[in-house]
């Protein structure tokens, strides 16, 4: 990645760490002037907010780092560990809220001003939300699965701050009061579900799962339609690690190629590939006529 863009992901990074913990003071003071186990369990989940921050800032710096003797391939799954952490985190997390829950529907207690803790945990949801629609958008366009994880938390900590609102809204009106520690425990449970799919997607990383089936068809139709000369490509690979999209075929030419036109067309078809897959990272066997397997990407 080129220093410009690894310096831009660390910068939006630590704005993640300063609107976290923007949005932390914010929530913790909406419930320490109402006492509610709801808007508590809302203030939990932005200590996780600022933590997984604070983790995706270090793995952002890590991942940038150019390859070495250690690490020939790049440092790009350092993403992953980061997102395993936010996973984790938020899993403990929900049981920490759920503890909290229970005690409250076994002793429902009472809120004090509700209305202004409402408002200043809405100003924190708000913040949250524009935050992580940011995040969201240069994560994709970037590649970047820490930051796309880190916006999809904070906009399921706005869905669940405005569940929170409502229900504290509609408990303050009816007085009905266990409905604050109820909606402490589905914040939980919502929140638990979060971090379980961030892990699950995670490790698929880890574990060099293959790129999406759309993904895949297009790498298939680049490589055949900028593969003029050759006669065939196959046993095709792909893997992602973070930002980075591994891929790797057998590219079969004629016997009487020369070396120098055969790498010519592998420069042809990586230059078609990086056009198409950004931060691709390509490895080409070249082969003669006789092992072709007849099927794959067939070019001519």
């Amino acid at each position: 990645m080129p220093a410009a863009d690894a310096s831009s992901l660390l910068r939006i990074a630590i704005g993640s760490v300063f609107a976290g913990l923007v949005v932390l003071g914010l929530k913790l003071t909406a419930y320490i002037l109402t006492g509610s186990i709801a808007l508590y369990s809302d203030a939990l989940e932005s200590i996780v907010n600022v933590a997984t921050a604070i983790a995706a800032l270090l793995a952002l710096r890590y991942s940038a780092k150019p390859a070495d003797a250690n690490h020939p391939y790049g440092h790009y799954k350092a993403e992953y560990f980061s997102v395993v952490l936010e996973g984790g985190l938020i899993v403990v997390a929900s049981l920490t809220i759920l503890r909290e829950a229970y005690l409250g529907i076994v002793a429902p207690g009472s809120l004090a001003a509700p209305v202004l803790g409402l408002l200043i945990n809405g100003a924190g949801a708000v913040l949250n939300g524009a935050w992580g629609v940011f995040l969201v958008r240069v994560g994709r366009r970037r590649r970047s699965l820490v930051l796309v994880a880190d916006g999809k938390h904070l906009l399921t900590d706005v869905a669940t701050s405005a569940g929170v609102i409502v229900g504290l809204a509609l408990a303050v009106v009816t007085g009905i009061g266990i409905l604050d520690p109820l909606l402490a425990g589905l914040v939980a449970l919502n929140i638990l579900w979060s971090g379980w799919a961030l892990i699950r997607e995670s490790v698929g990383g880890l574990m060099d799962e293959s790129v999406s089936d759309e993904l895949l068809q297009r790498i298939r139709k680049v490589i055949s339609d900028s593969a003029a000369g050759a006669l065939e490509a196959h046993d095709l690979r792909t893997r992602r690690a973070g930002r980075a999209t591994f891929i790797d075929f057998h590219l079969v030419v004629p016997g009487s190629m020369a070396v120098s036109a055969a790498h010519a067309i592998c420069d042809t078809i990586e230059r078609a590939l990086r056009t198409e897959v950004a931060d691709a990272l390509i490895t080409i066997h070249v082969e003669p006529e006789e092992k072709a397997k007849h099927h794959g990407v067939v070019v001519l």
